[in-house]
């Protein structure tokens, strides 16, 4: 594979030994492994360095000069030019939307929030049991950017698609599942081309207040964004604004699930749910890894990285770091301090996580309010997101006592 993997993002390979759904839900042991053995390693089948403690994850994610997030053009560009830049531009298109994120316009959407967690679970409290990730951890950040954006939430089933695609990874590292995976992506960009084209044009001539009207009318050194940068936007804030809430909230029901205990403590004491969150950001991260690229030549413990050398750091290794968090293969509920990096650092620190919060902060106790006594249906199993960049389950089939 060394022949021709070359320039292919490391995190759409798959990790040889990330390869079996068992591998997938609990690379946890890996990520150990190589933090004592091996915490920076050349992978020649992806021709990617993999970084894997906390200090050194840390250490690129804050140095954008040496380590750029400006990547070669491979395939279809599905998540936009605010992830693959770096500053000046990077600034610029950042600030475009940035307001729409901050602590205080986030804050303001509580009440709609709640309302849509109210009726998601109105719609099956009677059931007894349900699939957490199709009737309530997806539908509730896809309805709540899909409003932000100004597009019609009845679309989700498209949205989650679409979103699906643009997570997904390689079954396997070779050229033909490659070019499959990437076949696949191609005609993704195309059917989201094709969905926000409409849109954009409709809002050039009514706009409307919602996030594509700004993105419409937004200027960076006094000229309007092109077409294409339009699109990636579009796309970006679709995916990212639902993929990691998605996850975050499934990932906290399955820990809560696993820690019968713990569920029946945040119910009593409702006040440790967003310090629970952050542990479950941190234990289970949503996003596991991501990628860089070297612009010079650099050492790293030893290790000679090349200028144009792609470099994969895992985030979800970092987190499980025994040398910043004590007892880190446990779930600790009250952790305090935990200065995870679930959402990165530096530049390009998640723009959506006061809102990955948010709704985390509103969905969890209205979850453990009105769902008592949580736990797996029986014989269900759990499957991984076909994904080494995500972290999450498809399906998670609960069931319950109703209040």
């Amino acid at each position: 594979m060394s022949q021709t993997a070359g320039g292919i993002p490391g995190v759409m390979v798959p990790v040889t030994e990330l390869v079996t759904p068992q591998a997938r839900l609990n690379p946890f042991e890996w990520y150990e492994d190589m933090r004592r053995h091996s915490p920076v390693r050349y992978d020649e089948a992806r021709q990617s360095w993999d970084v894997f403690l906390y200090e050194d994850v840390d250490k690129i994610l804050r140095d954008h000069v040496t380590f750029s997030s400006v990547r070669p053009k491979f395939g279809p560009n599905l998540l936009g030019s605010v992830l693959s830049s770096d500053p000046p531009k990077h600034s610029q298109l950042r600030n475009i939307v940035s307001q729409a994120f901050t602590p205080r316009t986030v804050q303001e959407m509580e009440p709609r929030i709640q309302s849509i967690c109210d009726n998601l679970l109105d719609d099956v409290a009677a059931q007894g049991t349900m699939d957490l990730v199709r009737d309530f951890s997806y539908p509730l950040p896809v309805i709540v950017i899909a409003e932000m954006l100004g597009v019609p939430s009845s679309d989700h089933h498209l949205f989650k698609k679409w979103s699906d695609v643009i997570a997904k990874g390689a079954s396997e590292n070779s050229m033909s599942a490659i070019q499959s995976l990437l076949a696949e992506k191609a005609e993704t960009k195309r059917q989201l081309d094709d969905y926000f084209s409409n849109i954009l044009a409709e809002r050039k001539v009514h706009p409307g207040d919602d996030l594509i009207t700004k993105l419409v009318q937004a200027e960076v050194d006094g000229e309007r964004l092109s077409q294409d940068e339009l699109l990636e936007f579009c796309i970006l804030l679709l995916a990212a604004g639902n993929e990691t809430t998605t996850n975050l909230i499934t990932n906290a029901i399955r820990s809560f699930v696993e820690e019968r205990d713990l569920q029946e403590k945040l119910r009593k004491t409702p006040e440790a749910i967003d310090t629970a969150t952050e542990e479950v950001l941190r234990f289970y991260s949503p996003i596991q890894a991501t990628n860089r690229y070297a612009t010079a030549d650099v050492d790293l413990r030893g290790n000679a990285i090349r200028a144009g050398q792609q470099v994969v750091i895992w985030m979800g290794s970092a987190n499980r770091d025994e040398a910043q968090f004590p007892n880190a293969a446990e779930f600790v509920a009250d952790r305090s301090p935990n200065k995870h990096i679930a959402f990165g650092h530096g530049i390009h620190f998640c723009l959506g996580a006061p809102l990955a919060r948010l709704e985390a902060h509103v969905a969890l106790p209205t979850l453990l309010r009105r769902l008592q006594r949580m736990e797996l249906v029986p014989g269900s199993s759990l499957k991984p997101i076909p994904s080494s960049l995500v972290y999450g389950v498809s399906e998670l089939h609960i069931q319950f006592a109703a209040v």
